[in-house]
């Protein structure tokens, strides 16, 4: 019934929606109601998430097994009504209606909407970053572009003119107090300016920004399509290329990045559920498992200027056990935290180790951490943690010696207690002993 009037939003793996092209997040509300008082066919949407952007206003069912979505184009909105303040309303959950034009079965018509704002939480901040994103209008290309030059123009017009008039005019010394406090104020007003200067070119790398990331968004969509598309007709230096630039478009930056600004009391909830997402593509790369200090340093990069705390980080990945995303958050019994997919498999590690170790050269000299990360491809300290969950299973034995670390496929498995000396004719033990005597 919902879809009748309201287009559905696609979501992510964790329940994120999927923002269109340079659409931002500006705020977040848990436990709102949407429905229209007017319009008894509407449909009545209860306690969920309002997820306001520079595009849409986009409702999200989180409750239910499979979430589900529906948005409000902020484009079919053409009025918003003020919030009503009575005694009345003191003691009853904030309500905000707008009147949008919308439709059931492809007729438009004015339909009120209102929400119900359950939640505690900012509803003024709400609301009026609710009227600005309505009339910024960035839904519209190209709206602000060249109103900027024109002011800047004006003010470094009007600066250059004042400046003109000082240079004629004769500046009579002035001693004791009254010289020191002009100074002062002189100092002072130069410091201004150089910071008003500082924030316009800070704000200006800011803008650049973004349409860089919007840029790189666009190119990579071209080239992931490209790749499909493309199966053939190319030779592996253009294939390496192309792998290439994909992984430094996808490593640019998140369009937009939750932050405590708009998310609110739902920070580290949302920026779990978006680091799930992220974390996708580099887990495969890394075969499933990836540093938990690796995968800040990624997720920090691709945020930009939005930076986060390690203990921001930590606590979203701890949200993971509430949410159903397809990551999890690993602790090795050595300390060390790892992210790891739902789909790896421990099995399949120790299956590639065990045909590491059951090598020739391998049965003489063991294998190091160094050794096992080269055959798996991953970083020596993650190899070194698979060797002693190995360990932990029975596969491997250790040999420290000032060297090092060195496994060894576990033999004991295979002697008899009863006859340690006796060798079968088959097994790893008799390949241990045949190694040994070739080497010997």
């Amino acid at each position: 019934m919902a879809g009748n009037w309201l287009p559905p939003a696609h979501l992510t793996g964790s329940g994120r929606p999927v923002f269109l092209p340079g659409e931002v997040e500006c705020s977040l509300l848990s436990s709102v109601d949407l429905y229209s008082e007017e319009t008894p066919n509407f449909p009545h949407l209860k306690s969920g998430l309002i997820i306001l952007t520079t595009h849409r206003l986009i409702w999200v069912q989180e409750s239910t097994p499979s979430p589900t979505a529906f948005f409000v184009p902020l484009s079919s909105i053409n009025h918003i009504f003020s919030l009503k303040r009575s005694i009345k309303s003191m003691f009853a959950s904030p309500r905000f209606r707008f009147q949008a034009s919308l439709g059931e079965k492809g007729e438009k018509g004015l339909v009120v909407i209102t929400l119900i704002l359950r939640g505690k939480s900012d509803v003024d901040s709400f609301v009026e970053k609710f009227w600005e994103a309505w009339r910024n209008k960035g839904w519209l290309d190209g709206v602000k572009s060249g109103s900027g030059g024109e002011g800047e123009g004006e003010r470094s017009g009007s600066g250059s003119g004042s400046g003109g008039d000082g240079g004629f005019a004769v500046r009579m010394p002035v001693v004791g107090v009254a010289g020191i406090l002009r100074k002062e104020q002189e100092m002072w007003e130069s410091t201004d300016k150089s910071l008003q200067d500082a924030f316009q070119d800070l704000n200006a790398l800011m803008n650049k920004a973004k349409e860089m990331v919007t840029l790189a968004e666009k190119m990579r969509a071209k080239l992931l399509s490209g790749s499909t598309s493309q199966a053939t007709g190319t030779n592996d230096e253009e294939i390496g290329t192309k792998e290439e630039m994909q992984e430094l478009l996808l490593s640019v930056g998140i369009v937009s990045p939750v932050t405590k600004e708009s998310a609110g009391a739902l920070y580290h909830q949302q920026l779990s559920r978006q680091l799930a997402d992220f974390a996708k593509i580099p887990l495969e790369r890394a075969g499933g498992m990836i540093n938990l200090i690796d995968i800040y340093c990624l997720f920090n990069r691709a945020r930009g200027t939005e930076l986060i705390s390690p203990d921001d980080l930590l606590r979203a990945c701890s949200l993971w056990e509430k949410c159903d995303v397809p990551v999890m958050l690993r602790k090795f019994d050595s300390g060390v935290m790892v992210i790891q997919s739902k789909n790896h498999s421990d099995d399949e590690v120790f299956t590639r180790i065990r045909s590491m170790v059951t090598t020739p050269d391998a049965l003489r000299a063991g294998v190091t951490a160094s050794d096992a990360a080269m055959t798996l491809g991953i970083a020596p300290a993650m190899a070194k943690e698979h060797l002693l969950s190995a360990e932990g299973k029975g596969l491997l034995c250790r040999d420290v010696s000032p060297d090092g670390f060195r496994f060894f496929v576990n033999l004991l498995q295979e002697i008899d207690a009863d006859d340690i000396f006796l060798v079968k004719e088959y097994g790893i033990y008799h390949t241990w002993v045949k190694a040994v005597s070739v080497a010997r």
